[in-house]
């Protein structure tokens, strides 16, 4: 069995023994993939969301918190320097171009930072 066809111990891909939610066909179980992808999903919307791209699901605000943002582009960082050479293409396509659409925006809001800032009177030249 290939590790995209593996189940999380529990045979099953919600916590605690749960049937995940799935489509017309009934509940379907997550794979490794399906969680991997996931998990990098869930890091894009976080940064989105830290980037102020977004409104918070929680408080349906936009809020921007940059450190916390470039925290979590470093997670993705991370993750793919440990994966390296044991993703599936879907995967490291999936990783890379969340990373590129990331690092572009977050760029984007620093510069955008600096503009403001020097933009402001009595700002100290940048």
């Amino acid at each position: 069995m290939s590790d995209e066809e593996r189940q999380p111990s529990g045979g099953t891909g919600a916590p605690g023994g749960a049937a995940a939610p799935g489509g017309a066909e009934g509940p379907r179980e997550l794979t490794r993939k399906d969680m991997f992808l996931g998990l990098i999903h869930s890091f894009q919307a976080a940064a989105m969301q830290q980037m102020g791209k977004m409104p918070s699901p929680f408080t349906n605000q936009v809020e921007r918190d940059l450190p916390q943002a470039r925290l979590s582009i470093d997670m993705l960082e991370m993750l793919e320097e440990r994966t390296s050479g044991n993703l599936t293409g879907e995967e490291a396509r999936f990783l890379k171009h969340v990373l590129t659409e990331l690092r572009l925006n977050y760029v984007a809001e620093i510069e955008e930072d600096r503009k403001t800032a020097a933009a402001s009177p009595g700002a100290p030249p940048a």
